[in-house]
Order: C-alpha cells, then sequence, then structure tokens
C-alpha cells in the first residue's frame, strides 16, 4: 500500500523541485545546460497541478492526468519542443515512483513523440534579418544593453539559449579574445569572441548588469538579481525583438533560427558541412546534414531558372 504524502505549500512545492535538480544532476548525470533545458517545464506542470492551498498530492495523478498536461502543453509546438516535455515528463514521473511518491511508474503515461531526422530544410533568419532584429535593441537602456549583447552571442557565434544563460564571467577570457561554451552532453570548448561581440558584453557590464552576487553574464533586470531562469528566457528576449522590428511573431525555438541563419549564410558563401559542424560544435556529422538540403534546394532553383534548348519539357 502506498503512503499518501501530500506536500503543503510553495516551500514544499520548491523542496521538491529541488531535490528533482539533485536527480538529474546527481543520479542521472545530466550537465548544467540540460537542467536549465528540462527543469522549467516541471516547474510549471508542478504549479499547474496544485491546489488552491498550495499542496499537491503527488499520487493522484494517473495515466489520464500525465497524458493531459502533455496534450495541453506541447498543443500547436514544434516536434523538438514537445519532445523535451516529454522527455522531462518522464524523468519526473520517474522519480516520483522511486521516491515512493507514486503507487505505480507513470512513464508510459507520457505519449511518444515520433521525431523524422532531416525531413525538413530548416527555418532560418536571412542576414537582413537578422541584422533587424539586432538593431531592433535599445542600447540607451541596461535592458536594451542586455539583448543586443544575446541577439549578437545568437547571430554571430550562433550559440544555444541555453550556452549563453550558462555563461558565467570566468567563461570570458578578454586577454585571449576567448569566450569559453558550456554545451551540450558536459562539452567545454573555445570559440574566438569576435571583437564586436565582446565590446557588447563589456559595455553591458559596465553600464547595464549592475552588481550582484551572481557569476552569471546576464542578469533579470528586476529583482531578484539572479541569472535568466533558463533558455526560456532568451527565446522571450528574440520574441520582444521581433515585435519591434515588426516581423511576425516567432515560434518557440526562435533563438534558434539565429544558428539556423548562420549555417545558411555560410553554406551559400560556400563553406563545407565540416567546416559547419566546427563552428555550429557539432558531434554527429546527422546534425550537420541537414544544412545540405540548403544547398539542394538552392541548387534546384537554380536548375529550374536555367534555360532548356527547344523550349519546356
Amino acid at each position: 500500500m502506498c503512503v499518501r504524502r501530500r506536500w503543503g505549500g510553495q516551500s514544499a512545492i520548491a523542496h521538491i523541485y529541488r531535490r528533482y535538480l539533485d536527480y538529474l544532476r546527481q543520479d542521472r548525470g545530466l550537465a548544467k545546460n540540460s537542467l536549465l533545458v528540462y527543469g522549467p517545464f516541471i516547474r510549471d506542470f508542478l504549479d499547474s497541478h496544485s491546489a488552491n492551498d498550495g499542496s499537491i498530492l503527488p499520487d493522484a495523478f494517473d495515466a489520464v492526468t500525465i497524458r493531459d498536461h502533455f496534450l495541453a502543453y506541447s498543443k500547436g509546438q514544434s516536434a523538438e519542443y514537445t519532445r523535451l516535455v516529454a522527455v522531462a515528463l518522464r524523468s519526473f514521473c520517474h522519480f516520483l515512483f522511486l521516491r515512493g511518491d507514486t503507487a505505480r511508474d507513470l512513464y508510459e503515461s507520457v505519449p511518444s513523440v515520433r521525431k523524422w531526422r532531416q525531413s525538413t530544410v530548416p527555418t532560418f533568419l536571412t542576414p537582413e534579418q537578422q541584422e533587424a532584429l539586432i538593431a531592433s535593441a535599445d542600447r540607451s537602456t541596461p535592458t536594451g544593453r542586455r539583448d543586443y549583447a544575446i541577439l549578437l552571442l545568437l547571430a554571430r557565434l550562433g550559440l544555444r539559449a541555453g550556452e549563453i544563460v550558462a555563461i558565467e564571467l570566468d567563461d570570458i577570457h578578454w586577454r585571449s579574445g576567448e569566450l569559453v561554451v558550456h554545451g551540450k552532453g558536459r562539452m567545454v570548448e573555445h570559440v574566438p569572441l569576435p571583437s564586436e561581440v565582446g565590446e557588447a558584453i563589456a559595455i553591458y557590464l559596465r553600464d547595464g548588469r549592475g552588481a550582484s552576487a551572481s557569476r552569471r553574464v546576464f542578469l533579470r533586470i528586476w529583482a531578484p538579481r539572479v541569472g535568466l531562469a533558463g533558455p526560456a528566457a532568451i527565446g522571450k528576449i528574440v520574441h520582444l525583438a521581433f515585435a519591434r522590428a515588426g516581423f511576425s511573431p516567432a515560434c518557440r525555438g526562435a533563438a534558434h533560427l539565429f544558428r539556423h541563419g548562420l549555417a545558411t549564410t555560410m553554406i551559400r558563401h560556400g563553406a563545407s558541412m565540416a567546416e559547419i559542424a566546427e563552428v555550429l560544435r557539432h558531434r554527429s556529422q546527422d546534425s550537420t546534414a541537414i544544412y545540405a538540403k540548403v544547398a539542394f534546394e538552392d541548387l534546384r532553383g537554380i536548375a529550374r531558372s536555367w534555360p532548356v534548348a527547344g523550349g519546356a519539357i
């Protein structure tokens, strides 16, 4: 018989959330960037399933509850975003079961998400669109100086949102002009820091960031003055840039459009797949291979417009 355990109030929710993050870090061996990706999904899950008094009864969750939350939360989102939600929910269900908070493991209650690799040509931003988004940041304000530096990191270095959130003060090597990037799978790499990007970060640190005990470079504007909560915060900054530039609202994952844009521009300037993989820091050739479709689409467009002797076939 499972002992019914009630978590009471927001402090209890915060406690179980921290225990879950500890489980991911210590038992599952996940890197810091992965915690920043999966954590917010579970915090939203806990908040949305709390009672009026703020308490949660974990063993009240059943297969229908888990499935309904997943379908509602992922509705209208990309396949990659939906897959991340599924992974987070499955791991949390297993965590609850291991702790004895649920009578059975609800891991299988989360629907599977098919991921057709390389099924589409990646969506990207043109160089003109990227420059318009960057220019939309109001550099006369602390918020604008922060956002300007973040947009440059997205556009010039192709960093992932989680990688930007994780940047700490010690990761910037000013003398050598390098930036330490904490990437996927605990990968730590040194990448060149262009002078334009370095200058934007320096101005933000001097005239925008303000004092804080946090070692993170990019902080929240309002109290508490701590590091940005996760990749979603970078996505919000990009969404606001879209609005300022007068573009149509971007879908979730808008920050990744800069990364796709950098790769696409490199292809159209003659870069090889190996060169793109090096810049984007891909560990698998399959991750880079999708950009070959961009080159193929360009070639197909040229073929369509090429004059054929004797008229069209």
